[in-house]
């Protein structure tokens, strides 16, 4: 049984429209590196790679929907004008 939270690569590919597979790989290289995920290989024939947040990636994920809905604001509204 798969942990809550836990996504395969293509899972977060389908989430994110325009990103290459080799930008999204090495962003998640670099998360991995960061404490942010944790990467989870079994060696299955096709390859199977889980990833799943650490509890240092959860904990920024309040700030990030902070960020996320002000960015949303000031682009509403820079709009607007």
């Amino acid at each position: 049984m798969e942990n809550e939270g836990t996504v395969r690569f293509g899972q977060i590919k389908k989430k994110l429209d325009n990103i290459s597979n080799v930008m999204l790989s090495k962003t998640l290289k670099e998360l991995e590196k960061d404490g942010i995920i944790i990467r989870h290989q079994y060696n299955e024939v096709p390859p199977h790679v889980d990833y799943t947040l650490t509890e240092k990636g959860k904990d920024v994920i309040p700030a990030l929907i902070l960020l996320s809905e002000w960015a949303q604001k000031y682009t509403q509204e820079d709009n607007i004008e």
